[in-house]
Formats: structure tokens, C-alpha cells, sequence
């Protein structure tokens, strides 16, 4: 069976984001991680599926009716009446960095059960993308583990961006232990600089390089925002620099960097070269500076048009 589409699996969210740096008025807008990667590699030409769990009330059809219009296949995805999906609050800093204030999830046990997921969406996956911000809970981490296994046993490309929210975890090490246990199943690894040094308990990023040397991931890539990315190419090194922007709302940049990476991927095929990754990274870096010129997440997230711009 041909390979269809980048899968993606996460939390659908609704972000409630500051309108300035007061924090005391918010603007609604589709978010999470996930469905900004899912969105933006549909805004790229790729084919995009997304697995998650929706509602019946009214944000959950909101958030069903933005996915299908950005593109995004939700046929793999479930309909459970109770759920109510998940908001969160997001302040801005002095130096236009976003500081997420508070979640909130009314139904933080409904979610999606592997059982329940048909097989076609691992036949049918050419790239799998996943992020920590379901791993804390059981269902959802025994969901996570075992697609990823599935996955790998499909020689499915895996990407995880570890995009962590200690908010949600009963402990940092909880969370560090977790997150750190797909470390070897996967081929694609995003950090940001923090949470490299979050992870390894290291302060230098030669000294956090060195810790995940041991899991021979083929490409490592820590962000180190207007410095462009710090990546390592099946253990060779290279910095990638990034064209500096003024920004103005850094929300959701990560999230375009790695949906320019699945994207090309996709469309090019999966590098096998340092040259090859330099340039698809690069291609990342330049969406992730596009992302942080304009307010919101996904609305800021770029479309091909805006490249060609």
C-alpha cells in the first residue's frame, strides 16, 4: 500500500493568546503543537493526517471545521461526546517570548486508545510526528508507545519534538524519565537550548549533545532561536544559521520549523546526506523566522504563497 500522508498524533488545543505584553486581553485561535505541524505541513502541499480526539459541543466543531478547511485529513481520528477539548493561556514576555500561564482540560482521561485506531494509518504513513504534551497521561502514553513501535516496525520515518510543558507533569523528573524513553526509537529529535539542558542536566550544549550521543539519532536538531539550529547529522555536527527577523510573537515558531522539515521530507524524500539535512533544516529555520514576524500560532504558521513572497 503506498504511503499517503505525514501522521501526526496529539492534543487538539484552542489557544487563548495575549493581545500585548498587559496579559489582560486574549484572541482565540485553533492551537497545540500538534495541530500547528499538522496544519502547517498541509500549507506546505504535503499531505497531512491527524489523529486526536474530539467533542460534540460547539469548540470542538470549531476545531474540526478549521482542521478540515487547512486541509487536514481527520479520518483517523475519534468522536467522543463527553470530550471537551483543551484550552490553554498564553502570555507574552517583555522580549516577545510566550510564557503558557494555564491549562485547561475539563476531561484530561478522555482520550485516544490504540485499539481503536485502524491500521491503515500505519500502513499508509511515509513520516510520524508526535510531542510530550499528552505523554503524562497513562492512556495516552501506552497510545504514544505503541504507535511508535508500530511505526518502527513499518521502517516509518519517526519525528518527535519534545516541546515540554511542566505545567503538566506531576514531577520534572517524571517528565525528563519519560520523554527520554523514545529517545531510541526515534530518527528526527527537536529540543529547544532549554530543553536540552532540561533533559540532560547539563549546562552546555556540547555537554547535552554528547548525553543523547548514545541513542544514534539520526538527526538531532536543538533550536537556539535567532541563532539558527545546532544539529546533529548522524553524529556529525553542523550549525545551520537562520536570517535574523524582528519578532513579534515567537508562539508557534518551533512548530513551523519542524512542519518546513516533514514537509520537504514528504515531497523530496528523507535526506541522506549532511548537505542534504543542512538544507531542509535551513528550509525550517526560514519558516520558523516567518512564523515569529507575525502574531498567534497557527495563524502566523506560513503557506507556500508566503515563501514565494
Amino acid at each position: 500500500m503506498s504511503k499517503k500522508f505525514v501522521l501526526i498524533y496529539g492534543d487538539a488545543f484552542v489557544d487563548y493568546i495575549a493581545e500585548d505584553q498587559s496579559n489582560s486581553r486574549f484572541s482565540k485561535y485553533l492551537g497545540g503543537a500538534t495541530v500547528n505541524v499538522a496544519a502547517g505541513v498541509a500549507r506546505l502541499g504535503a499531505a497531512s493526517s491527524f489523529i486526536t480526539v474530539t467533542g460534540e459541543n460547539e469548540t470542538s466543531e470549531f476545531v474540526r471545521n478549521e482542521l478540515i478547511a487547512e486541509g487536514v485529513n481527520l479520518s483517523f481520528s475519534q468522536i467522543m461526546t463527553e470530550k471537551e477539548v483543551s484550552g490553554v493561556y498564553v502570555h507574552l514576555l517583555a522580549n516577545n517570548e510566550r510564557h503558557f500561564e494555564r491549562y485547561v482540560d475539563a476531561t484530561p482521561d478522555i482520550q485516544v486508545d490504540f485499539s481503536s485506531i485502524n491500521s491503515d494509518a500505519i500502513l499508509q504513513t511515509s513520516v510520524f510526528h508526535f510531542c510530550s504534551g499528552t505523554l503524562f497521561h497513562p492512556t495516552a502514553l501506552a497510545t504514544t508507545r505503541k504507535l511508535v513501535q508500530n511505526m518502527k516496525k513499518s521502517n516509518v520515518l519517526i519525528s518527535f519534538d519534545a516541546n515540554i510543558r511542566p505545567l503538566r507533569w506531576k514531577s520534572e523528573e517524571t517528565c525528563r524519565e519519560t520523554i527520554s524513553s523514545f529517545f531510541e526509537f526515534v530518527d528526527i529529535l527537536k529540543l529547544t537550548e532549554e530543553e536540552l539542558f532540561f533533559l540532560t542536566k547539563k549546562t552546555t550544549i556540547e555537554d547535552g549533545i554528547a548525553q543523547l550521543q548514545q541513542y544514534n539519532i539520526e538527526a538531532l536538531l536543538i533550536t537556539i532561536g535567532a541563532e539558527g539550529t545546532h544539529a546533529v547529522i548522524n553524529g556529525e555536527e553542523v550549525h545551520v544559521p537562520v536570517e535574523k527577523v524582528t519578532p513579534i510573537d515567537t508562539t508557534g515558531a518551533g512548530d513551523a520549523f519542524v512542519a518546513g522539515i516533514l514537509s520537504k521530507i514528504y515531497l523530496e524524500g528523507q535526506p541522506t546526506s549532511k548537505e542534504a539535512w543542512t538544507r531542509y533544516i535551513a528550509f525550517g529555520n526560514k519558516l520558523g523566522a516567518i512564523c515569529a514576524t507575525k502574531p498567534g500560532a497557527l495563524s502566523a504558521m506560513p503557506r507556500l504563497i508566503d515563501l514565494k513572497q
